[in-house]
């Protein structure tokens, strides 16, 4: 598993949203450790700081736990899915406001779906 920062974003952001796809899609599973905030900040070259803010938002999502003196894991709250689906709703509301059309919006997701 590699994070990959575009420079479009914070770079927290972009950490939340590369983790949280991972855990989304079953890259990383149920109970896999995480690299540690020093870790990562090393491999990507940022200060630490960043990496804990990234992990405080990814575990206020519910998707990670961190656990004193043994690390960062996958955990996924049961309330995790529901955060997820209103992130989703806001996204397509931005969508919609910015003009795309339900067709449109429903031909990217078939070219998506037939993607996995």
């Amino acid at each position: 598993m590699e994070v990959r920062l575009q420079g479009k974003k914070n770079i927290y952001e972009e950490i939340v949203e590369e983790f949280a796809r991972y855990i989304r899609l079953g890259v990383l599973r149920e109970g896999e450790k995480l690299p540690s905030c020093r870790a990562l900040a090393i491999q990507l070259g940022i200060n630490p700081n960043t990496v804990e803010r990234a992990y405080s938002e990814l575990e206020e999502q519910g998707l990670i736990r961190t656990f004193p003196k043994k690390g960062v894991f996958v955990h996924i709250r049961p309330d995790a899915t529901e955060h997820a689906l209103e992130e989703t709703k806001r996204h397509l509301r931005e969508i919609r406001s910015a003009g795309l059309s339900k067709e449109t919006v429903v031909a990217l997701l078939d070219e998506i779906y037939s993607e996995s």
